[in-house]
């Protein structure tokens, strides 16, 4: 049976010229249609109307912003991670990207390339991503350093090395003197930089820049002329009283000798080498006041002629610890056992830091390290030495592990075993514990015995393995009574 149109829709038909499904496939086109328009053209949001909306007719109509490109937003924040020798801010102005411009993956790369092309880093990574509650991009570099990176020196150039070491800071952000790879990048930027310089002045001396010791025996790169430098073949010395000429011509022999000559490097030794043997004696303001040379008569290379006023003796007048310490200070200073009220013998003060060093040590603290500050009295020729101490963190005793005897004699060994877990770590006791295991004579036919230590850097924990080899115990009456003394 035959649906029945309403008879509206009858004459809205006849009216049109459609019957019914005609009319329902005419309705369908217009709606796809429609539906086609409002995909290509997404309706604009909406905001509230404004006077400012009303434009004359006859004004032409405002040319609109142009809008930023789908995939570039602002930099809202910028952070590097991985770095140790270079701050955030000297690795963000070599990327060259800022706060606030507007970046996308190509901007990235290009800063990404940037600083790999330095040298300065074996990898580079990226990250960026919506900064959370604001309109904008977070972006993280991820940084490699290369391994290992030198100090800087300048040697014989001409030119004095503040003026080099401002050059380079000015064209290079990365630029310290303390710690530079030595990538041929790197030292081809910075030769071609130097060169420059010295050409601005009317030098054509040519420049290497190698990896070499230098007086302290630590490796630096060293910038210097390219042509071969005359080496020291001897030295002598003028104006000493203190201390005997044969004494300062070993000092130095041993350090100078067969050395390429600058003055530069020459005034290093002495004051790594020669320096000592008058501090030693009080001579706190020797001075090396004239260097001339001269070539050697009977060797090649060259003969150096060094001045000495050794100045007067000063008196050590006070030894204290300044600043925070784990021990008492007087108990350090009684460890140190260095005397005031005599000359100032910084050979004798060196080896009371090692002393006190040596009682943190035993006090857990395995990480110690102290340094010294004087301040000096020209008037009264006295001397005040402040000790400043860096402990580091505490080392606890974790577990004790005895391999090698019967369980009776491992548990004879836990009982005098002085340093117990959670105590403090005395990194010389389980040596003496051994040691005092054999003069003891708890065990017939010892053989050999051995510690085996194990620190956890972590969580600052030291596991001892006690080795016992071809022991056999005593009876209990020759086994010793009571532990084997505190363990620091």
């Amino acid at each position: 049976m035959a649906r029945r149109v309403p008879e509206a829709m009858e004459d809205h038909q006849n009216s049109l010229g459609l019957d019914y499904h005609g009319a329902m496939r005419w309705l369908a086109l217009l709606l796809v249609a429609v539906g086609a328009g409002y995909a290509q053209a997404p309706k604009a949001p909406r905001r509230a109307p404004s006077s400012k909306d009303a434009t004359p007719k006859s004004a032409p109509a405002p040319k609109a912003a142009p809008a930023a490109p789908a995939d570039k937003w602002p930099i809202v924040k910028l952070a590097v991670s991985g770095n140790r020798h270079y701050t955030s801010e000297q690795v963000l102005a070599l990327a060259g990207l800022k706060v606030g411009q507007v970046a996308g993956k190509e901007d990235f790369d290009a800063a990404r390339d940037r600083l790999i092309a330095s040298g300065f880093f074996e990898m580079v990574a990226y990250t960026f991503e919506p900064a959370p509650g604001q309109d904008g991009e977070f972006g993280t570099f991820e940084v490699t350093e290369v391994e290992p990176a030198y100090p800087v020196r300048f040697e014989a150039l001409g030119v004095p090395g503040e003026e080099l070491e401002a050059l380079l800071r000015a064209k290079d952000p990365l630029f310290s003197m303390a710690s530079v790879p030595p990538s041929k990048p790197v030292l081809d930027r910075y030769l071609g930089w130097i060169q420059e310089l010295l050409a601005s002045k009317g030098s054509e001396e040519k420049v290497v820049a190698r990896v070499d010791a230098a007086p302290n025996d630590q490796l630096a790169i060293v910038f210097r002329p390219a042509r071969n430098l005359p080496v020291v073949a001897q030295v002598t010395f003028d104006g000493n009283k203190a201390v005997p000429p044969n004494t300062l011509r070993d000092a130095i022999s041993g350090v100078a000798v067969g050395v390429p000559y600058t003055e530069e490097r020459f005034r290093e030794l002495l004051n790594t080498g020669v320096r000592p043997l008058y501090e030693a004696r009080g001579r706190l303001r020797v001075a090396f006041t004239k260097i001339r040379t001269e070539p050697a008569t009977d060797v090649k290379g060259l003969h150096v002629f060094v001045t000495v006023e050794e100045g007067e003796s000063f008196q050590l007048s006070k030894l204290e610890i300044a600043g925070p310490s784990p021990l008492k200070p007087e108990q350090l200073l009684k460890a140190g056992d260095v005397l005031t009220g005599e000359a100032a013998n910084f050979d004798r003060i060196g080896e009371g830091l090692e002393r006190m060093r040596k009682a943190l040590l035993h006090a857990g603290y395995m990480e110690a390290r102290l340094t010294t500050s004087r301040a000096i009295d020209d008037a009264k020729k006295e001397v005040a030495v402040d000790v400043h101490v860096d402990a580091g963190p505490l080392f606890l005793m974790a577990t004790l592990t005895i391999t090698g005897l019967d369980l009776d004699g491992e548990a004879e060994m836990r009982r005098i075993w002085a340093m117990k877990e959670g105590k403090p770590f005395n990194a010389d006791y389980p040596q003496l514990f051994l040691n005092s295991v054999r003069e003891q004579g708890l065990f017939d036919n010892l053989g050999n015995t051995k510690p085996e230590v194990k620190i956890n850097g972590q969580d600052h924990t030291a596991d001892v393995a006690l080795v016992f080899g071809g022991a056999a115990p005593l009876p209990k009456q020759g086994r010793g009574r009571g532990g084997f003394g505190r363990p620091f």
